[in-house]
C-alpha cells in the first residue's frame, strides 16, 4: 500500500473502443461514402460513354469506307437492305459490352448510328449521322454527353 501511494493513483488501461468512438468512425465512413460513390459512378459512366463514342466513330468510318467502294450506304441499289456492321462495333467495349450500336434505316445517301446503353445512363442514346451531326436522346446537351 505504501508503494501505491508513492507511485500515485493506479492507471486503468483501456482494452477496446467505446461506443461513442465507434459511432464517430461509422459517421465519418458514411460521409465519405456519400461523397465518393456518386463521383465514382459518374466517372464510370463517362468512361463507358467514351467507349460508345469510339464505337460510333469506328462504325462511321466503316460506313464511309463502304460508301467509297459502293457509292451508297445500303447493301443493294434499291436501298432496301441494310449494311451489316462489323461485330467489333456492334457491342462496345468488346470485353464487357455497355452499349449496343445499331444502324438506323439507311438511305442511299444517309444513315444514323445509335449507341444504346445497356444500363441507366444520364445521356441515354448517343447518335451520329453521316454528316457528322452528334445527338443525344436525353435532356442533357450534346456538349455534355459528347465531351
Amino acid at each position: 500500500m505504501l508503494l501505491r501511494l508513492i507511485s500515485g493513483p493506479s492507471v486503468r488501461r483501456s482494452h477496446g473502443f467505446t461506443l461513442i468512438e465507434l459511432m464517430i468512425v461509422v459517421v465519418i465512413i458514411g460521409v465519405l461514402a456519400a461523397v465518393a460513390i456518386p463521383s465514382y459512378t459518374q466517372s464510370v459512366q463517362r468512361g463507358n460513354r467514351a467507349a460508345a463514342r469510339a464505337g460510333l466513330l469506328e462504325a462511321q468510318q466503316f460506313m464511309e469506307r463502304y460508301y467509297a467502294v459502293n457509292s451508297r450506304y445500303t447493301a443493294d441499289a434499291a436501298g432496301t437492305t441494310r449494311v451489316v456492321l462489323p461485330a467489333r462495333v456492334i457491342a462496345v467495349p468488346v470485353d464487357a459490352p455497355k452499349y449496343d450500336i445499331t444502324l438506323g434505316a439507311p438511305a442511299l445517301d444517309s444513315y444514323t448510328l445509335t449507341a444504346t446503353p445497356r444500363s441507366a445512363d444520364d445521356c441515354a442514346n448517343l447518335t451520329l449521322t453521316n454528316t457528322g451531326v452528334k445527338g443525344t436522346s436525353s435532356g442533357l446537351t450534346v456538349q455534355e454527353c459528347w465531351k
